[in-house]
């Protein structure tokens, strides 16, 4: 069935020409897209989530035909679940705006998250609102690359060294075999490295628009054959050193995806107004965190990483089993020099795409546009987004945790005990 395609319209905000890094401070404090209106004496009535699909709407052009319930076509499931019955359905909030600097230009954009957890989008939201006040997030894309690690077995170490010098000479040839099995994707690095008897060789792929695992893997098949046979291994493994959705220590270096860095600085009188909070309480508490992750030796060290990114790529049809990988990184906070509160965050695992996989079907096709993140050419703006979502997120339970806030919070918006309406 043809998709209906999205109304012709004037450009987005989103849309608007990138400023330089220097310039950014002189940009509006507050976003251009209207503050997501709420109802506080039902704000899941009818009339309430009616008043913003339409603001949202009237705001971005994009209509949620799907996400306000119409049925998702059965066939748009097939080769992405098995013994189909239907389709789940998580609750969906907006949160923001968020204001981003990206590679691809400024973006202000409402933020799809699908979620149970009571309090996680108004947490977002007034993160946002801290970004917003800071001119926006600067978000970048910094590093591309999906790895792939056969292991292959020889009868001793100076076979495996014979064969390593042999896998590092064919580098070209393994780039044209995979060239010839997918116009997205290119072998671009080859390493090799030999503990005892055993050859560890890490192929790094780009996958354009997609994450790309299933690419990389026929791909990962072929070279590994022509090793095994040109080398002579006894055996071997496809994913030898397997890191495939799970959190590892070497992505926090090396990085798997697309490798994200988003900062912003966030002035006083912001910070104390919208979070009750100073700079130097959250750095001292960021202080302490640390200690406690240190004896965790957690590849982990945001606050709420995974929260937000969980919300967004379930929202937007991505593969959440990727959520260990993607929700390692690094939180960092700072006093700047005139008082404000530095803030970054490092996510060097983000395993995401916008072509592929889910990303285009049913619900997912709506909040990618809503994002202005549809389809090709909207990997790298859908990660640096990410990237800024993450940083809110942290930005505003780190602030909870600074003033005690955290539970009253949830026991006001959370399953505890939520608000309820007045009859």
């Amino acid at each position: 069935m043809a998709r209906k395609q999205p109304k012709k319209r004037a450009a987005l905000p989103h849309a608007a020409r990138s400023p330089s890094l220097a310039s950014l401070s002189s940009l509006p404090r507050m976003p251009i897209l209207p503050r997501l209106p709420r109802d506080a004496h039902d704000d899941h009535s009818t009339a309430a989530v009616l008043a913003r699909r339409e603001l949202v709407r009237a705001a971005t052009g994009v209509e949620f035909e799907l996400v306000a319930g119409a049925p998702a076509p059965l066939e748009s499931a097939r080769g992405k679940c098995e013994s189909l019955i239907g389709f789940a359905q998580v609750p969906l909030g907006l949160a923001g705006p968020l204001a981003v600097d990206t590679t691809a230009g400024r973006r202000e954009v409402y933020v799809p998250m699908a979620t149970n957890e009571g309090a996680l989008v108004a947490s977002h939201s007034r993160g946002m609102r801290l970004l917003a006040a800071a001119g926006g997030a600067r978000s970048r894309v910094v590093r591309e690359g999906l790895t792939q690690v056969p292991i292959f077995v020889y009868a001793n170490a100076e076979r495996a060294l014979a064969a390593r010098a042999r896998v590092l000479r064919a580098e070209k040839s393994f780039t044209k075999l995979v060239a010839g099995t997918t116009r997205h994707g290119k072998l671009v690095r080859v390493l090799a490295d030999v503990v005892g008897r055993r050859l560890v060789v890490e192929l790094t792929f780009t996958t354009g628009d997609a994450i790309g695992i299933n690419m990389a893997a026929r791909a990962t098949e072929l070279v590994a054959a022509r090793i095994a046979k040109s080398t002579r291994a006894l055996e071997h493994a496809l994913h030898g050193q397997d890191v495939e959705k799970r959190a590892n220590a070497r992505a926090t270096y090396e990085g798997r995806g697309r490798s994200v860095v988003c900062d912003a600085t966030i002035p006083r009188a912001a910070l104390a107004a919208l979070a009750r909070t100073t700079p130097e309480d959250l750095r001292a508490l960021w202080h302490t965190y640390q200690v406690g992750f240190a004896r965790l030796g957690t590849q982990n060290q945001c606050v709420q990483s995974a929260n937000g990114l969980a919300a967004v790529l379930l929202a937007c049809g991505q593969d959440v089993a990727y959520l260990p990988e993607c929700a390692t990184g690094f939180l960092d906070l700072d006093v700047a020099a005139d008082g404000a509160l530095y803030a970054s965050v490092t996510l060097p695992s983000l395993l995401v795409g916008t072509v592929g996989g889910g990303s285009q079907k049913g619900t997912a096709v709506e909040c990618l546009r809503l994002l202005g993140c549809e389809g090709a050419g909207g990997a790298n703006t859908f990660a640096e987004l990410l990237g800024a979502v993450v940083l809110a997120g942290d930005l505003s339970l780190m602030a909870a945790f600074a003033t005690h806030e955290f539970v009253a919070a949830h026991e006001k918006l959370g399953r505890n005990r939520p608000v309820r309406p007045v009859r």
